[in-house]
């Protein structure tokens, strides 16, 4: 545990070091693009190490190295003017909202990528994700069951989106708990209005309605002196039927054995395009992690892995980061208007657990936390809040629209709301990740 907790600790401040870092270097190369005076580009925070100083700018590696700052000349609205055309505040406001945005910009550009370099060498995703939102299986009393779903119901319309992918589906729930999703579905060539109502579940309370996608059962493989080999099944038969009931959804076929506590079963096979009947005795045998009802055969993990042409890799990242920033809004928005709990927010702590496991689980887990927490930390740092980026660029908006600065007292008064916030902020998303992990339901 106390392992864990180091680690989890050194690879969020190594991922978040970066991530500033390169937040930093993006009003870094703008300011110095407009002929801003850099007078410190640090590597890290606190105490100077070392360094070299060329021309205005001090390059310095300092003493914690999490993160980096630039100090440019004439930035703050309390120095004293010296009429230097390279000061900061003495730049056009094109030109100062530019190095003011590039930073969160130089955020977004590392999620992109970074993930297309991952789908360059390894892109891995569900199968089910872009097929239609066909339900495989239901959970019992699940919201989805009282809901009346069916296992084989094909939904071709959810909340005002037409057609819905599980891709579309699946965050579309998360993000509606407690709230009555209008869904429009397919059964039996008869269209069907439904009103399901995800329930708030696991330590982020976020939407749950107990369905799994349609994945066909087909026998990927068949294990020798078992109940399935000794039936003569064979890899590639597909499972239609269990005890006469439709299969939609392979884990069924396994759900189904364990419920059944060794009872015979019967199964529909197809073959060919032929179907006929199996009847088999589950044994009760040992797996990794302990015993379980068994016929011995596998099912397919139907994941898609492939490694994509550059401009393939470009597009699926694009596609990925575009759907993350308008998921992100949305759920932002829903939370200031309460429709959706607070506890969805995750401070340090719980990014910490996510980063450290991620790091444990192999390179390319931990690549797609990068790319998602940068995307994170670029649109974070756009909202109008005193003090962030988005801040800075809400005053440049204002003076633009009145044609004249803001006065000292107004902006500095400003900053202390900012500040007050941030730090209340702070408190809430701490006490928030102690709250999950001591209760996670």
């Amino acid at each position: 545990m106390f392992s864990n907790f180091i680690t989890n600790a050194a690879v969020v401040a190594v991922v978040l070091g970066i991530m500033i870092f390169v937040h930093e270097l993006g009003h870094f190369m703008a300011a110095k693009w407009f002929g801003v005076r850099v007078l410190t580009f640090s590597f890290g925070f606190g105490k100077r190490l070392f360094g070299i100083k060329r021309g205005d700018t001090d390059y310095r590696v300092s003493l914690l190295p999490f993160g980096g700052y630039v100090k440019m000349a004439g930035e703050e609205p309390a120095e004293a003017r010296r009429e230097d055309p390279g000061e900061f505040l003495g730049k056009p406001r094109w030109q100062r909202f530019i190095v003011v945005v590039m930073g969160p910009v130089m955020n977004v550009v590392l999620a992109l990528v970074v993930l297309t370099c991952l789908y360059k060498f390894r892109f891995q995703k569900p199968a089910y994700e872009e097929q239609p939102a066909r339900v495989g299986g239901l959970e019992p009393d699940s919201p989805a069951a009282r809901a009346g779903l069916q296992p084989g119901d094909l939904i071709v319309r959810v909340d005002g989106i037409s057609n819905p992918k599980w891709e579309d589906l699946v965050p579309k729930v998360l993000t509606s708990a407690d709230q009555p999703l209008p869904l429009e579905v397919i059964r039996d060539g008869h269209r069907l209005n439904l009103s399901i109502t995800p329930k708030a579940e696991g330590s982020d309370r976020v939407g749950y309605i107990g369905v799994a996608p349609y994945e066909p059962a087909i026998i990927e493989t068949v294990e020798p002196n078992l109940p399935a080999a000794q039936a003569g099944l064979k890899p590639g038969d597909q499972v239609v039927a269990v005890n006469g009931d439709p299969i939609y959804s392979y884990p069924t076929v396994r759900q189904v054995l364990q419920l059944g506590n060794g009872k015979e079963v019967n199964l529909t096979i197809e073959r060919h395009g032929t179907q006929f009947p199996v009847r088999l005795k589950p044994v009760y045998s040992e797996v990794p992690g302990g015993k379980i009802w068994r016929i011995g055969v596998d099912f397919p993990n139907d994941f898609v892995i492939q490694r994509l042409p550059w401009r393939q890799a470009l597009g699926a990242s694009l596609d990925f980061n575009v759907r993350n920033s308008l998921l992100t809004i949305e759920v932002l928005g829903k939370i200031l208007t309460r429709r959706m709990s607070p506890r969805t927010l995750s401070g340090p702590i719980r990014i910490s657990e996510i980063a450290g496991a991620a790091y444990r689980s192999g390179f390319g887990d931990l690549l797609m936390v990068v790319s998602f927490i940068s995307l994170q930390l670029g649109i974070f740092n756009l909202l109008p809040i005193p003090i962030l980026d988005g801040g800075a660029i809400l005053l440049l908006f204002i003076e633009t629209i009145l044609r004249r600065d803001l006065s000292l007292a107004f902006k500095e008064r400003f900053v202390q709301v900012g500040m007050a916030f941030l730090l209340l902020l702070a408190v809430f998303v701490v006490y928030n990740d102690i709250v999950k992990t001591f209760n996670p339901y």
